[in-house]
């Protein structure tokens, strides 16, 4: 099943599924997109999770149980949110594969470098082996792919990383990688009476 991933490595909730993709890998034939998730809640007309204080603080500290919860290697970088634009550019254009993505992710995540730091983008151009990461981004092919897959996304329905698109659906949030992975299995999943009446859900209150 061909699927995209939608990701920004602004999440760390991305970086967390990052590190689970192999569960479906054998079922679905998974292209890295990485997108803007910034430009994603200017869309739908969104805050995000960083931007509503007491939300702000939640998250964070629920991401950092689930790391630990995992086993995951998790280090918060210095400051958050932060300038993503440099590091997911670096990942178009060292061909966004599973493995520039994963060390990306790491320098990140997994030891709290900020790609928005003179110090942290020098550290995570070294975690893929390079030092010319201003000449790579400055492509202008980079750029654009950049925009064209946020436009995808909101083409597909995305409205938040991390996501996965496969077969017109939606599958959003590191908590959703089970989900997708049942309907990779049973793709009546979603045909279900109990499925399909939520598609024409009316509602019985409106906030103005």
């Amino acid at each position: 099943m061909h699927t995209h991933w939608y990701f920004d490595v602004i999440s760390p909730f991305a970086y967390l599924q990052s590190l689970r993709l192999g569960e479906v890998a054998d079922r679905a034939d998974i292209s890295l997109k990485p997108v803007l998730f910034a430009g994603l809640l200017n869309a739908h007309g969104q805050k995000g999770p960083a931007e509503i204080p007491s939300k702000k603080l939640f998250t964070y500290r629920m991401v950092t149980y689930l790391a630990a919860s995992r086993g995951v290697p998790f280090k918060f970088p210095d400051a958050h949110p932060f300038n993503p634009i440099r590091a997911l550019r670096l990942c178009i254009a060292m061909g966004s594969t599973p493995d520039v993505v994963g060390k990306i992710f790491h320098a990140i995540w997994g030891e709290g470098h900020l790609p928005d730091n003179d110090a942290g983008w020098q550290a995570i151009q070294s975690a893929v082996g390079i030092n010319n990461g201003d000449d790579l981004i400055a492509d202008p092919a980079v750029k654009k792919e950049l925009i064209a897959n946020g436009e995808q996304a909101l083409s597909e329905n995305v409205f938040g990383v991390p996501t996965f698109t496969a077969g017109g659906e939606v599958f959003w949030g590191d908590d959703a990688i089970g989900f997708f992975s049942a309907w990779l299995d049973d793709q009546n999943l979603l045909k279900k009476p109990e499925m399909t009446k939520l598609n024409d859900l009316p509602s019985s209150a409106t906030r103005i």
